[in-house]
């Protein structure tokens, strides 16, 4: 460029000037050499600048790149997780005492669940819900920390965690949303005796292995039943459920579960309260539950069992004749898939024989669930409840319920 751009420049400029027919003396040409010379160095100065330029832009970009692969790839967005539930309920029921009918819409239930991988052995787990749709003082519904707990793999068969859990124990207290299981509203020997859902405060271990059997016990917060008032040695009013509990005497939870047989599961938990009222001489004091739950499917057809059993000893729940408390259920079911997505009919009969009068019956129930996708449900059912003493006073009823789940 520094030999033949200055040449070119002097020609241009002798065949563009006036006095081009001229011939120009040495000096005039050197002056043009030299004025060529100092445009270039200016240009290459130029381009310089511009390079530097382009390469700190290129370094700006690279970073910002670096950056936002680490906090915005897939990858690290899958480390936390949201999911929840959610149900509504519609209860249409006619007592034999009219002033005990019930006649009312109700969102019982919204849930969200929120998850977070730290390593692939230590994971953390949690469901807040809210109840009856409004909480605050004279309102019906509740806020309510359902589970909040961290859990570790051990090895490929063993894994502990530490936290508020579900207890394991029945079928439903686990696995409790609604496209799972039939009927509006939640069986009542899994309310009423086994007080689902029923969380608790402590430390579990569990194993799982390739046969189809797994164990699990826990170590956690008991209940604190009242032993005087309306809801005296009931077991659902005894739930602490972790705020700011009772813990001078803890619980004992243990089960054990078998499915390596094709369409069967089965499970045993067993419970020991060493005080259930968290009060000592007050005449309550340690209690038992066992509890069994069983289903087989065959194709379509589903035949799913639980019974449960409370023991208690102490002078004043003995008296009271609530020291057993028992309720078993039977639920036959049918599902298949038809128009617009599956079908499923149900009965189910349960007997309960809890503490309260009102907590004593039988009851028949038929119903289908329909879903249009497998975590869309809506249901219909009937029912009709026989209470076990005349001191029930009319609270016996028929009637039907309408409902809405879903889960994600």
């Amino acid at each position: 460029m520094k030999i033949y751009l200055p040449w070119i420049g002097m020609i241009v400029l002798l065949f563009t000037s006036p006095a081009w027919s001229e011939t120009p003396n040495i000096d005039q040409i050197w002056t043009i050499i030299q004025q060529q010379q100092l445009e270039i160095d200016e240009l290459k100065k130029q381009l310089a600048d511009a390079d530097a330029q382009l390469a700190a832009a290129d370094q700006k970009i690279e970073a910002t790149g670096e950056y936002l692969d680490s906090v915005a790839t897939p990858a690290a967005l899958s480390k936390t997780q949201i999911g929840g539930y959610g149900e509504m309920h519609y209860n249409n029921l006619n007592a034999d005492d009219s002033s005990r009918d019930l006649d009312e819409v109700d969102f019982h239930r919204f849930v969200l669940f929120f998850g977070h991988e730290f390593t692939d052995r230590i994971r953390f787990f949690s469901e807040l819900e809210l109840e009856h749709s409004v909480a605050g003082e004279g309102q019906p519904g509740e806020v309510e920390l359902e589970q909040a707990y961290v859990n570790f793999t051990l090895t490929d068969t063993l894994s502990a965690k530490a936290g508020l859990f579900m207890l394991p124990v029945g079928s439903l207290n686990e696995t409790h949303e609604p496209p799972t299981f039939y009927g509006v509203e939640r069986n009542s020997v899994e309310s009423d005796i086994i007080p689902a859902t029923w969380w608790e405060a402590g430390a579990a271990m569990s194993g799982h292995y390739g046969s189809g059997v797994s164990w699990d016990l826990a170590l956690h917060s008991g209940l604190a039943m009242p032993t005087t008032g309306d809801n005296a040695f009931r077991v659902r009013s005894g739930r602490q459920k972790v705020a700011e509990a009772k813990a001078n005497d803890l619980a004992y939870t243990a089960r054990v579960s078998y499915s390596g047989i094709p369409g069967l599961g089965l499970g045993m938990s067993y419970q020991y309260q060493s005080d259930a009222s968290q009060i000592a001489g007050d005449g309550l004091d340690e209690g038992q539950l066992i509890a069994v739950n069983a289903n087989y499917s065959v194709g379509a057809f589903t035949l799913k069992g639980v019974y449960a059993n409370w023991n208690f000893s102490g002078a004043a729940v003995e008296a009271a004749g609530a020291d057993s408390q028992t309720g078993w259920y039977l639920e036959p079911s049918y599902r298949f898939t038809g128009i617009g997505g599956d079908w499923g009919f149900y009965g189910r009969y349960q007997d309960v024989d809890a503490a309260r009068v009102q907590d004593q019956f039988t009851q028949n129930e038929v119903g289908v669930n329909f879903w249009p996708t497998d975590n869309v449900v809506l249901k219909f059912d009937f029912r009709q409840r026989d209470h076990d003493l005349a001191s029930a006073d009319g609270r016996d009823f028929d009637g039907f319920d309408l409902g809405l789940g879903y889960q994600f």
